[in-house]
């Protein structure tokens, strides 16, 4: 029974923090410092939860084929690869450092 309180109060909550959302007052989203962070905070979030994916199993610092297929793909972006073609090396590098035993 407490699983479905614990989804309760979480879609409540959800419901609650949309509301907020929408009764912030429009002059309050044009100003400059709300755009800026509304532009950055995205990249700062994903950016953060992609370290933490790639580099720790949970508890400790972790480099194995994951570090190396991010590390392909920062490579590709520098030198400016399409999107696919970064998502394509990231994979193959990936899955080769792990056929390899790594």
């Amino acid at each position: 029974m407490s699983v479905w309180i614990a989804i309760a109060g979480t879609a409540v909550g959800c419901y609650l923090v949309k509301l907020l959302g929408l009764m912030v007052p429009a002059g309050m989203l044009e100003r400059p410092l709300v755009k800026r962070l509304a532009a950055l905070l995205p990249v700062a979030l994903l950016a953060g939860l992609t370290a933490q994916q790639t580099f720790s199993d949970g508890h400790a610092l972790l480099l194995d084929a994951r570090a190396a297929g991010v590390a392909a793909a920062a490579l590709a972006l520098v030198l400016r690869a399409p999107f696919l073609v970064v998502i394509a090396l990231a994979v193959a590098v990936t899955a080769g450092v792990r056929a390899l035993g790594g």
